[in-house]
């Protein structure tokens, strides 16, 4: 066979190093090409959970505001009653209410329906304080000098075994007081008032507001929205 035959000619060379080089450009072009492509539509996604996010958050807050703005109106028809009951909060032996183990007393009798085992659709006012006399958490806007009542407590959020318990047979509008040994209350899984297992007095005015329920409720169901966009955003 001829050896000419099996060379390349310059002008052959030059060709290929072009097509070569287009091959290498297009290839890069491609490449760069699906990156922008990705981070594009990244971005746009992130941009449209975001934008979701914020406008859960804003209708969470306009529903805050408005619960607050309507507990103001439960503060001036019970805060003058239920302050009186602050005068109930006094030291008690810790020993003893453990071991005596749940005990209430009726201060006031209500008018409403009565609270059966396992009712938790109702909402409540308490002062909450420990063998001490020292208050850890209350309705009142501050313990110590109170001049209204915060937003009342929705029972069907969740509260201790003892208080579940010491409300059973109440009228709603009434007023008890309830002694919660430890075993019922926080146990040896949380510490308060100063250790675990430590026993807790409350003062307790469960009522009916139709209007502060619903709020209460719309205001879960924005929050489990709020938690899954979250959850959401933070996964991508």
């Amino acid at each position: 066979m001829d050896q000419d035959i099996l060379k390349t000619s310059w002008r052959q060379r030059i060709l290929f190093i072009i097509i070569a080089v287009l091959m290498v450009f297009s290839f890069v072009a491609t490449y760069i090409a699906i990156v922008l492509s990705n981070k594009n539509s990244n971005t746009n996604s992130t941009d449209g959970d975001n934008s979701e996010l914020t406008a859960i958050e804003e209708e969470y807050q306009k529903k805050s505001d408005e619960i607050s703005k309507y507990a103001e109106t439960l503060s001036s028809k019970y805060f003058n009653d239920f302050k009186g009951y602050k005068s109930q909060v006094k030291s008690y032996n810790a020993t003893t209410a453990n071991s005596e183990g749940l005990k209430t007393t009726d201060l006031k009798e209500g008018t409403g329906r009565e609270l059966k085992a396992d009712d938790t659709d109702y909402l409540a006012y308490y002062i909450g304080w420990c063998a001490d006399e020292s208050i850890f958490d209350s309705s009142f806007d501050d313990a110590e000098n109170p001049t209204s009542l915060k937003a009342p407590i929705y029972a069907a959020n969740g509260l201790i075994e003892g208080w579940n318990q010491g409300v059973i047979g109440m009228k709603l509008g009434g007023v008890r007081e309830i002694t919660i040994p430890g075993e019922l209350a926080y146990g040896e899984d949380q510490e308060i008032c100063g250790g675990t297992n430590s026993p807790l007095k409350f003062v307790v005015l469960p009522f009916d507001d139709e209007k502060m329920i619903k709020l209460g409720k719309e205001s879960n169901e924005i929050m489990e929205r709020l938690y899954a966009a979250y959850y959401s955003s933070s996964s991508n």
